[in-house]
């Protein structure tokens, strides 16, 4: 049997063999520290564990919750909207609930993507941009995020030709890999030439609420004039340390949502119930909840920060993201470092190269455990890169 030429053009997800690996070396008896994946090992709100708890007793919310789910979720969703951003969205119209907002993200390019087409992906991004494009048989024009330029992608040095054949542009800020962040000057001036180019505008805002030192990440609906081009995602998985429950909501102008709504009626039939249920209650815990939790983030943040630029290494304390994105010295490949990192170190993060060939030089290392296991990670790492450096 053979494959499709989509199928085919899909890389290996950076991700995927970890677990194996990870697996096969704590059967060895290695003492595995994993920093690899964005997923905390704390509890999700309280709230939202009695809520699921009290909704898996009722058995209409084991029923199909088809594309319109909870209403009382979209509700809850345009709540905090309103209320985190001012922002007000019909719930009917402007809000679908997602499976996780990688699905959403993904899906989205069958409804704006096809042959001939081009999706401009930020390089190293979130890789669900790379395989909705793909799968969408579109062309993906991948823009090199770099420290000179912020990790900012810049539309204005994007060939005409490609801007012309553009449909979708991704944008993901705070950012993931880099834990960038993007000022609003910056957003309006991509919000105004997506809709010179007629280009849809996918914002990525799923780190929205981890933010640092005072700095308040925007939407970007702040940008009068998004919603007719731009589309925003959120999800509860990095804000509530609800990665596996897969609860999350796009949300923006009623033409393009509904469209996104139109792939989803054919591919799912909607989130679990109670789980929607679970995310109200998470929602509506927001305000003296996610304090305490960003608080623990914070201090796993900076010692992360400390140990890593004691042991060799040279990086920035960030803004927002759960992440460091770590430099490596000239001449050490990333996805080397990664390899030897996990089978001699026993410590797993994720290699820049994985990302994108514009991550080349950098790993990524998420502040996902306790403050002793970070510093014990990057000792272990500096040990690694002076055995690399020596030769």
């Amino acid at each position: 049997m053979s494959f499709t030429h989509r199928f085919g053009t899909l890389p290996t997800y950076p991700l995927a063999t970890i677990p194996s690996t990870k697996r096969e070396l704590l059967a060895k008896g290695v003492d595995v520290i994993d920093l690899g994946a964005g997923d905390a090992d704390l509890p999700a709100p309280p709230a939202a564990v009695a809520a699921l708890k009290a909704a898996v007793d009722d058995p209409a919310m084991s029923r199909y919750g088809f594309g319109l789910g909870l209403p009382a979720f979209r509700e809850a969703v345009v709540a905090w909207m309103e209320r985190r951003f001012g922002h007000r969205f019909d719930p009917m119209k402007e809000v679908v609930p997602l499976i996780g907002s990688k699905e959403g993200i993904a899906h989205l390019c069958f409804a704006y993507l096809q042959k001939g087409d081009v999706a401009i992906i930020p390089d190293p991004g979130y890789l669900a941009y790379l395989g909705g494009t793909l799968l969408g048989e579109a062309e993906p024009y991948l823009y090199p995020i770099t420290p000179r330029t912020d990790f900012l992608v810049d539309l204005d040095g994007i060939p005409p030709d490609v801007l012309r054949r553009a449909k979708v542009l991704f944008l993901n800020y705070p950012n993931n890999p880099t834990a960038a962040v993007a000022p609003l000057a910056y957003l309006e001036r991509v919000v105004a030439r997506c809709r010179e180019l007629g280009i849809i505008l996918v914002y990525d805002n799923a780190y929205s609420e981890m933010t640092f030192d005072g700095y308040v990440a925007p939407s970007i609906f702040d940008v009068p004039g998004a919603r007719d081009i731009a589309i925003e995602f959120h999800s509860l998985s990095k804000t509530y340390n609800m990665t596996g429950w897969r609860c999350a909501w796009a949300c923006g102008g009623a033409a393009i949502v509904g469209a996104l709504a139109k792939v989803k009626s054919f591919v799912d039939t909607g989130q679990f119930l109670a789980v929607q249920r679970a995310g109200i209650a998470a929602l509506e815990s927001w305000d003296t909840w996610l304090p305490g939790n960003l608080a623990v983030f914070r201090q796993r943040r900076d010692a992360a920060v400390a140990a890593f630029n004691a042991n060799g290494f040279r990086v920035p304390a960030p803004k927002a993201s759960m992440y460091l994105w770590v430099p490596l010295p000239e001449g050490i490949a990333s996805m080397d470092f990664h390899t030897r990192l996990m089978h001699e170190e026993g410590v797993i993060a994720l290699a820049g190269a994985a990302l994108g060939a514009g991550g080349e030089g950098f790993f990524r290392v998420s502040f996902i455990a306790g403050p002793e296991r970070l510093a014990e990670a990057a000792s272990r790492a500096g040990r690694l890169l002076q055995r690399m450096r020596a030769g």
